[in-house]
């Protein structure tokens, strides 16, 4: 006897179909995304909002030591351990770490002000773009 016998019917496999209106109103909005993702890092990439500037710097220089000491496979495990533990330990903390994010925003904005002040305030600032 074989494996497909007469009597059985075959599956009933529905019909999928993706409809195009969705379909383009995906796509639209994905290229704004997009064009949004490049509109940030062309501005980045200028250096008028010298904040995210400065973030931006900051982030490279912390991936580069990172990647330093470690190769990507083994940055990626860590991260991925990061990113499955932090909000357990977060729901469990969330009162304290609150209260010490509350108190590291009011320090960081201090020296922000002070580096502001010192330093940012003495560069000059060019009208033209």
């Amino acid at each position: 006897m074989s494996a497909f016998s007469s009597t059985r019917s075959p599956p009933n496999i529905p019909e999928v179909k993706i409809p195009e209106d969705m379909t383009v109103n995906i796509a639209l909005s994905l290229r704004h995304e997009i064009n949004r993702g490049f509109f940030t890092l062309r501005e980045t990439g200028h250096g008028r909002d010298l904040k995210k500037f400065l973030i931006v710097i900051g982030g490279l220089w912390l991936l580069s030591v990172l990647g330093s000491y470690c190769n990507f496979l083994t940055l990626s495990y860590i991260v991925f351990v990061v990113l499955y533990t932090v909000p357990v330990l977060y729901e469990k903390y969330d009162d304290k770490v609150d209260a010490f994010g509350e108190k590291a925003m009011i320090e960081l904005k201090k020296y922000y002000a002070i580096f502001e002040e010192k330093v940012l305030s003495k560069i000059p600032k060019n009208k033209k773009h």
